[in-house]
């Protein structure tokens, strides 16, 4: 599943906002249009917003300094956009052709995600239950994807997993988008409730937790979707692997603890209106809606990057697998 395709000095993007009822490729132009893209999710997840801003960059024919800025201010949580951003401008800076390192970003990216789906396999049984939160598979990146990806590999290896989907409130993105991606691999899911994860795992129904980040902090803290930590505690009170998958880049090194990262806070309108016909609150009802929760280090068993798998304890351990 291809959602971002460049071809003829065209890019196109597929339009996540609209999944399931409609595939629809839009093709942005200016910067706003890249801006708005990022900001309202039609493009989602760390290493996607990465490849789709390093295009942004490659073809928008402004100040490569003020357009990273501005791109970067579209979702600040995200590293990856800002790795991707740097490094694009860095090859600016040294005259390459920058359409020619976007593609390579892209490229990279789907060895990137072959590799954390290898490595994250390799910790799977044939027939386990696995319970996911939010999207992490090709939609979200390249590929396969980072949390998915060792289901959608264990797919064309042979392997029969059975998957329960948080639907992942309030955007839905386990719903809309998780459940779409492996109903279309021909993948056994089964979407349930986010406040379901407990029952299903006191059932014994799930043996593996996995997820994505989209920021890891040095000392392992992760950044994920809202409610990825909830996931996290319950697994640690039912005594199942809890698994972050992620490509290397999303570990900054300058952020020293999950206390340190920036929790970006939505619009009330995506909890209040935005998947209903009519509000399901009163106008004056006040919403709280950050975008992430942080989900501590000493709750996750394995931190699987294309570099390799690291578990506690994390700081040395990331550390370690630099330059190895």
């Amino acid at each position: 599943m291809d959602n971002i395709k460049y071809k003829d000095g065209v890019l196109y993007l597929l339009d996540q906002s609209l999944l399931p009822n409609e595939e629809v490729y839009i093709t942005p132009k200016t910067k706003e249009e890249y801006f708005e893209a990022i900001k309202k999710l039609r493009v989602r997840g760390a290493p996607a917003i990465g490849i789709f801003a390093a295009y942004a960059m490659a073809l928008i024919d402004e100040d490569k300094f003020k357009l990273k800025e501005y791109l970067d201010s579209a979702r600040p949580t995200a590293v990856n956009l800002s790795w991707a951003t740097s490094r694009m401008l860095d090859a600016h800076k040294l005259g390459k052709t920058l359409i020619e390192e976007a593609i390579a970003i892209h490229n990279e990216d789907k060895e990137m995600c072959r590799k954390i789906s290898e490595y994250g396999l390799s910790l799977l049984k044939d027939g386990d239950g696995i319970l996911t939160h939010c999207n992490a598979g090709a939609l979200a990146t390249s590929k396969y994807g980072t949390g998915l990806g060792p289901l959608l590999l264990g797919k064309e290896k042979g392997y029969n997993f059975k998957v329960f989907t948080d639907e992942t409130r309030p955007l839905l993105q386990g719903a809309r988008l998780t459940s779409y991606e492996l109903e279309k691999a021909g993948i056994d899911v089964t979407l349930i409730c986010d406040n379901m994860a407990s029952i299903v795992m006191s059932q014994g129904k799930i043996n593996a937790v996995l997820v994505g980040a989209d920021r890891i902090a040095a000392n392992g803290d992760t950044a994920n979707k809202i409610g990825t930590s909830g996931a996290a505690i319950l697994a640690k009170y039912y005594g199942i692997p809890f698994y972050v998958l992620a490509p290397y880049s999303t570990v900054d090194f300058n952020c020293k603890s999950g206390e340190d990262i920036i929790i970006e806070e939505r619009d009330s309108d995506e909890i209040k209106n935005m998947w209903y016909e009519k509000p399901m609150a009163l106008p004056e009802t006040k919403c709280y809606n950050p975008a992430f929760d942080i989900t501590p280090s000493k709750l996750i068993t394995a931190i699987i990057t294309d570099k390799g798998i690291v578990k506690q304890p994390y700081k040395e351990n990331l550390e370690k697998i630099l330059n190895d």
